[in-house]
């Protein structure tokens, strides 16, 4: 069942922060949804030790059991894989199905129930079950924007949805000057963290101005 208290599992509450607590409407563009919660799947392998990054390029670390079905799937992928690749070839590569695959990992936990349009041609939108509990993704990221209270997970989370365009659903809800709060706790990240939010908002920025373009 759902709860307030969430899946503990980052990815999961980057795409509820993302998308309308009550319509499930996505509130930035498609490709930005994606390219985040591709960064939120490789940080919950980099939070967990299972992975890291080393010149640029995605390096296995720590073998284990990783946290969620889909996290297990990206690890498989980065050990099967017989060379190392840049962080900004793995964002683009998860980006692909990382809505879908988070999406389908939300309604398994009981966040998230896909309705149907009646109108013909129309696919199907995830819908959140209880609007308290997308809305308290929030709560989780907001450490992050305060002195002193920064968690490894809240830092990275907020940075990654600040990375992704999602700065003006999060930071209204942090004291003055929460932004730059949020940019010393993402300081102060492991580098390996800090290349990930940075390659995402590289990412990001770049499908912007194609998509202007």
């Amino acid at each position: 069942m759902a709860g307030l208290s969430g899946t503990g599992l980052l990815a999961d509450d980057l795409f509820l922060m993302a998308h309308d607590d009550v319509t499930g409407r996505p509130l930035l563009q498609p490709r930005a949804i994606g390219l985040g919660l591709a960064g939120g799947l490789l940080a919950e392998l980099m939070l967990s030790g299972q992975l890291g990054v080393s010149r640029g390029l995605v390096i296995a670390g720590n073998p284990g059991a990783p946290d969620g079905q889909f996290a297990d799937g990206v690890m498989s992928l980065v050990l099967t894989e017989r060379d190392r690749h840049p962080v900004c070839d793995w964002l683009a590569f998860l980006a692909r199905t990382s809505a879908a695959d988070v999406a389908r990992r939300l309604a398994g936990a009981g966040y998230l129930q896909e309705v149907w349009s009646r109108r013909p041609r129309r696919t199907g939108q995830w819908v959140p079950v209880d609007p308290d509990c997308a809305f308290a993704s929030l709560s989780r990221a907001r450490p992050a924007l305060q002195a002193g209270g920064a968690t490894a997970y809240s830092a990275t989370l907020a940075g990654l949805a600040l990375a992704c365009g999602l700065g003006t659903r999060l930071l209204p809800y942090g004291p003055p000057g929460a932004r730059l709060r949020l940019r010393e706790a993402v300081a102060r990240l492991p580098p390996s963290e800090q290349e990930l939010i940075a390659q995402t908002q590289a990412a990001v920025d770049k499908a912007v101005l194609t998509h202007r373009s």
